[in-house]
């Protein structure tokens, strides 16, 4: 019997993850299915696509606030939020996180998420949607300010000039909105969610035997 990759050499299995770079979750959703792709024998078959999704919409552009703070406001006190902090941290550490949630500052997403899209269409997205992580769980930089994105994404390869084009500009807006729209239409109400081959999906930050489960059924599937 043959294998798929030898019945079909082309054979490829697509993600779909709607995320938000101000999400602990989606950090480390995306740490653990790296992890269970550095465990797959077929990894280079798999194509991961971003779309955009804003977990805190309520926060204006320009506008810059403390995590714990804003959060405080939300869930009922420092406390609550300390104690919501700690488990996510706990996982993080497991696989090489370190969240920071006290330097964390809260912006508004949108531009970000135009460069993620730009990112897509130079072949970077997922080293980029990684920088931008680690700049704000742990950095505890502004990834709304322009500057700091420039720092952030030109050593991936991306023209310092466009990344400011599209940070202060409108470019892939309609992208975005269009990932929005999507992920309503579809029943997405939280971040992480990964949809596998269009067909399975993924809520949350879930463990890694589920992704690694995901990706055998789905290669299985292949013709």
């Amino acid at each position: 019997m043959s294998t798929n990759s030898e019945s079909n050499p082309e054979a490829k299995i697509t993600i779909d993850i709607w995320s938000d770079v101000v999400c602990p979750f989606c950090y480390l959703g995306d740490t653990i299915l790296d992890s269970a792709l550095s465990k797959f024998e077929h990894a280079d078959a798999v194509e991961i696509r971003y779309h955009s999704f804003q977990l805190m919409p309520e926060i204006e552009p320009g506008e810059a606030v403390n995590l714990v703070e804003h959060l405080s406001k939300k869930y009922g006190g420092p406390e609550a939020v300390e104690q919501m902090n700690s488990q996510i941290v706990a996982r993080g550490n497991q696989y090489g996180i370190d969240y920071r949630f006290d330097k964390a500052i809260t912006v508004n997403t949108l531009k970000a998420h135009r460069l993620l899209h730009f990112a897509a269409e130079k072949g970077v997205q997922h080293s980029a949607v990684m920088a931008l992580f680690r700049a704000y769980f742990t950095e505890g930089k502004n990834v709304a300010d322009t500057d700091t994105l420039v720092d952030l994404l030109q050593p991936l390869g991306l023209d310092a000039n466009e990344i400011r084009e599209v940070a202060d500009g409108d470019r892939y807006a309609e992208l975005v909105q269009a990932d929005i729209a999507a992920a309503r239409e579809i029943g997405i109400q939280g971040v992480p969610f990964f949809v596998f081959q269009e067909k399975y999906g993924i809520s949350g930050a879930q463990p890694e035997e589920m992704f690694s489960q995901a990706l055998e059924t789905v290669w299985a599937e292949l013709d």
